[in-house]
Order: structure tokens, then sequence, then C-alpha cells
């Protein structure tokens, strides 16, 4: 069933086409994902499609009835709402029966409203989805649902609205980068809902294991054209391969093709016949495709770094703490030569607050930090860069040097390090305003590297850069001599160019780990019956679900808990209506008798439910 259909689109900024009669359609079932360099158009394409923008020129034609929702990196929520009130704003008719149940909870004296929130309860069969709903925003990290989204972190707030939209259960998915703010957890957890779920999805990500666990089909756009590859990321990368192999040995023999052509244009006479100008103007179209040219650039950066001492970075017995939260207890650690850590671990462990005491930007609270005296750092932080009004992007560059040394007496200028990141000539003289958010990204990280580290600290480098940039990152990395120290979520990323994980686990414990993240995976699932249980490690939130952690229960243990809080709430209703007659002074003889009976059926019957309640709790707790 088509959902939608995108028919001949054009969009461009100036005289800067990004992309021009681009057709293709969104089924029900697809999952697909869009790839595209930054400042090609992806967002463009993306608001588009997603009603957000207006293309200019073609449709955008979508299926009667069809319900849509677009998770952007800028989500739009109400500042003055909770958490809760957000979540219940939604259309979702299952959360408003949900909603009023809620509320009917709070109020018990008023039993008939209880009736009937709990009899729509039971005629929408909402109580698998109150769980679900519940289950989503426990594994986002949204359990303090008083809270207003005003008072929320930026990561929070694109949390609150991913969870949002998978609440709202709509038939067809837009994602920009979902995979930003979340912890591994959280992103493999997303990688299993989207696979279990029903959605039709379509998403810009650069999470390349997100890709190939979820998707179906990939779609690319690369100068101004898009590029189907029916099956997950490893296959569109084996068929892109193959394409541009293709597209090659089609370039090969146009190119032979037009050297006898022009040899023929040369010996033409003036006075041409109809059949010679049918050839003339099948020269011309020869000519370009003879002169196409694949613009990919790579990066191989011999940077004549200042050489590491044998003294580089020691952590002795360094501990920090934030009021009662413990970051790090003691710990203790030798740099080498050339070693590459990734640091990994839950949002709020203390990643970033590591990096920054061993830059200097935060003192330890006890131990000591030595720093070698060749170390010089390049720390790329998840701050970004400052952009200065009517600063061009070459600029930028000079402001830490004009040029970078390279081996064997050779330099890199400040424009040909540029190129080298995919700013060409005519880019490098835009102004960074202009640029998009992995454009910046990458300028910065140009920033970083002109100064010649030896010892490269990266803290989430890998967001908002598209796939081709991350390809041309690694590839610096890989032939990075000095140190490094990373700090992602990207599992590819780490997984490529790390070969030794600092684990965050929280309460100021840090695993220290031989091998990368896939290495960790392995191991961590071999030894999980001995694995430490690291669930309460956050500061409790002020409102939450006593029965979040459900681990340890069976799906039909899970039902029996809901099913017994349900029945509990009703029975202690039923017994307040009992107590409230015999408080009245109105019963006589064999009534008197009969409720009697019937209060004590009630205690017994709540004695017994919180019996089976009370074991399930326990066994939830092991």
């Amino acid at each position: 069933m088509n959902y939608v259909s995108v028919e001949n689109i054009a969009k461009a900024f100036g005289e800067r086409i990004l992309f021009e009669n681009i057709s293709f359609g969104i089924n029900e079932g697809q999952k697909i994902g869009f790839v595209a360099k930054n400042g090609t158009g992806k967002t463009s394409l993306l608001n588009i499609i997603a009603g957000d923008e207006e293309p200019d020129s073609g449709q955008v034609v979508y299926r009667k009835n069809l319900k849509v929702a677009f998770l952007s990196q800028e989500p739009d929520l109400d500042p003055h709402l909770t958490i809760e009130q957000t979540i219940f704003a939604s259309d979702n008719e299952t959360l408003q029966v949900i909603n009023a149940y809620e509320k009917a909870l709070q109020n018990p004296d008023d039993s008939e409203a209880y009736q009937k929130a709990f009899e729509n309860m039971e005629a929408m069969n909402a109580w698998d989805f109150e769980t679900q709903y519940k289950q989503v925003l426990f594994k986002l990290k949204l359990e303090d649902l008083s809270k207003k989204v005003d008072d929320l972190s930026g990561g929070q707030k694109k949390r609150l609205a991913l969870a949002n939209i998978l609440l709202s259960k709509p038939n067809l998915l837009y994602l920009d980068e979902p995979t930003n703010h979340l912890d591994l957890e959280m992103i493999e957890w997303l990688e299993e809902y989207f696979a279990k779920e029903n959605f039709t999805l379509f998403m810009v990500t650069h999470d390349r294991y997100f890709l190939e666990n979820v998707c179906n089909e990939i779609v690319e756009l690369e100068n101004g054209k898009l590029y189907n590859y029916k099956g997950n990321y490893a296959y569109y990368l084996s068929n892109k391969e193959a394409r541009i192999a293709n597209e090659q040995i089609a370039t090969d023999k146009a190119k032979q093709l037009y050297k006898k052509e022009l040899d023929w244009m040369r010996r033409q006479p003036k006075a041409r016949t109809t059949k010679s100008k049918s050839r003339i103007d099948d020269f011309f179209e020869i000519k370009e495709r003879a002169h196409k040219r694949r613009h990919d650039h790579q990066i191989q950066l011999e940077i004549n770094m200042e050489r590491l001492g044998s003294k580089i970075l020691e952590l002795h017995k360094v501990s920090k703490k934030f009021d009662n939260l413990t970051l790090l207890d003691q710990f203790e650690y030798v740099f080498k030569k050339g070693e590459r850590i990734g640091i990994i671990g839950k949002n709020g462990t203390g990643k970033s607050t590591f990096l920054n005491m061993i830059t200097g930007a935060l003192a330890p609270d006890q131990g000591k930090i030595v720093i070698g005296d060749t170390v010089k750092f390049g720390y790329y932080t998840q701050r970004g860069i400052t952009i200065k009004e009517g600063q061009k992007v070459i600029e930028v560059i000079r402001e830490f040097g004009d040029y970078i040394p390279l081996k064997k007496g050779r330099q890199i200028s400040a424009q040909q390090l540029l190129e080298r990141f995919l700013f060409d000539r005519k880019k490098q003289y835009d102004f960074v305003e202009k640029l998009s958010g992995g454009e910046r990204k990458r300028l910065y990280l140009c920033t970083v590297l002109i100064q010649n580290p030896n010892f490269l600290i990266l803290d989430e480098p890998t967001n908002d850069l598209d796939i081709v940039t991350l390809n041309v990152l690694e590839n610096f990395l890989l032939d990075f001599p000095g140190c490094l120290l990373v700090v992602s979520h990207d599992r590819y990323f780490m997984d490529k160019i790390v070969d030794h994980l600092f684990v965050f686990k929280g309460n100021g414990i840090i695993q220290d780990f031989p091998g990368n993240y896939t290495d960790y995976r392995v191991y961590e699932n071999s030894a999980a019956p001995e694995k430490t249980n690291t669930e309460n490690t956050e500061p409790k939130a002020k409102k939450t679900w006593k029965k979040d952690n459900k681990a340890a229960l069976s799906y039909n243990e899970q039902k029996e808990f809901n099913r017994i809080e349900r029945d509990l709430k009703k029975l202690e209703i039923q017994k307040k209506e009992i107590e409230a007659l015999f408080a009245e002074g109105k019963l006589e003889g064999d009534q008197i008798n009969e409720e009697s009976q019937k209060l004590q059926g009630i205690i017994n019957q709540i004695e017994e439910h919180e019996m089976r309640w009370f074991e399930l709790s326990e066994k939830m707790e092991e």
C-alpha cells in the first residue's frame, strides 16, 4: 500500500541547487534509511516530505487518513506542560482513556467516575498499552512525570518527543537523528522496539549499526540524484561499490568515444547535414559523460606531531562527586603511547566530567592527575564552535594557523585541510552562519586538528556528522599516531577505532576492558549471571512507578501484577463504601449481617492480593 508519493520536487537556495526532479514513494512496512552528505539537501528533503517546508516545484501526495509523526532535531514542545501532561496531550484515544483512569484513581470517593473509567479501560483493552507506555518512558529515563518541559535538558526534550511519537502510534514515522542524546542501552532498546512494532519509517541517522539492524531499504541522495538500495546498510555498501565501478567503466568508455568523436568533429566541413547535426548533439552528451568525476575526499594526513615523552597522562586515586552522586572513586590509570581508549556508559555516569578533569577544566575532589611535559591536547567538546557574525569558514581556521607541518618536511595549508574535510574552495568563503549543523561540527574538528595535537580527546564527535564525513574522520583517526580518548554512542565508530574501553557503570565504578564495543557486548552477554546490577545507579526521581522494573517477571506475571494493582484499588473503593454505610448507622437486622459478610470477604480478598503482590515485588527486586 502506497503511503506517500514524492513527485518531481526541487529545492534551491539562490544559485545553489540542492536537487531537482526528485521522485520516489514510501509504502507500508518500509523502513527506509536516508543517506546524504551534510549540506546537500538531506534535511530540506526530509522537511519537505514531512510538510514543514515547501518545495520550489513538484508535490508530495499523501494517502487519505494517514497518521504521520515527525521527530525533528529541535522538538516543538509546550514548555509549560509536565512530562505527563505532554504524553496525555496526544490525540491517541487509548492514552485519553488511560488519562481518565489515572485521574479517577486520584479521586477514590467518586466511585461512578472510577467505574466508568474502568469499563473504558476494559473496552479499549488499554491495560497492556498502559504497561507499554510506562515502559517506554522508563527506558528513555523520563521517570519524573511532574517535571516541566521548560526544566528539561536538550537531550531530555528530544527523548520526550521520541516517546510522544512512539506512543501516538502513527502509520508513518519520520525521524531526524533519532539516536542523538540516547545512551547505548537506549539505542539498543529502540532497535528492538522498531523490530517488533509495525511502524513504517523514513529516517536520517548516522548510526550505521542502527541502519543495519532496523532498515530494509537505503535511499541515498548524491549530486542531486536519488539511488535506491533494497536492503540494509551492508547491502547498500556492497551495491554502492558495484554502482561506482560500473559508473567508472561507463566513464572510461565515454572517454574513448569522446576522443574518437572529437577527431571527427575537427575534420568536419563547415556545411553540415541533418545527419551530422544529430551526431554533433550526441557528441556533447558524450562529452558530459566523459568528464564526469567523483569528488569523494579521503583523509590521508601524516601529521608531524610533537613526540610524546615517557610520561603522558597519569591518574592516581582520583575521586569526584556532586552532592550525593559519586562519579569517580579512587580511579587509577597510566596512559601509554599510542593507546586508543573508548569511554561508554549511561548518561549521567561522569564521562564528560572525566574528560574535563583530564584537560584541567575541572578539579578532582581527591587524588592527583599528572600530565607529561610534551603532551598537547586536542579537545573536541559537545559545545561545538562559537560563531562570530560575518566570519567566513577559512577565517575560522586561520585563527588557529595558516598551515600544519607534515612528515618529510611537507606542510598542508588551511585551505587544503578544509578540502580534505569536504569543504571545496567555494564553500570556504561562505559565511559560517550559513553552514548546516553537521558542517559546523566538521569545521570545529578542523580547528582542533590544525593545532597539531598529540593527544586527541573527542566527546561525542559523531553527533550530526553524515556517514561520508564519518568515514573521512575514521580514516584519519586510524592513521593518528598519538593517544586517543573518545566518548561516543556510535557503536560502529567505536568498533573501528578503539581497542580498549573504560566502562562507566555509575556510583564511581569504572571497568577497564581490553577490547572494542562488540567485544565488550559478547563478554557481557556471556557473563550475564555474574553481571553487576547497575539499574539503580541514578538518583531516584520524585515521582516514579513501583512496577517499572519488571525484568525478572515473565510476561504472564507482569500481566498478573498489573491486574492485582487494579483489583486492589477497586476492592479498597468497595471497602470504603461499605464502611461508610456502617458509619451512617442506617443498616438494620439482616442488612448488617449481609454487609458484614461482604466486608469480611473484601478484606480477605485484599489480604490475598497483597500477599501475591509482595511475592511478585520481591521477585522483581532479585
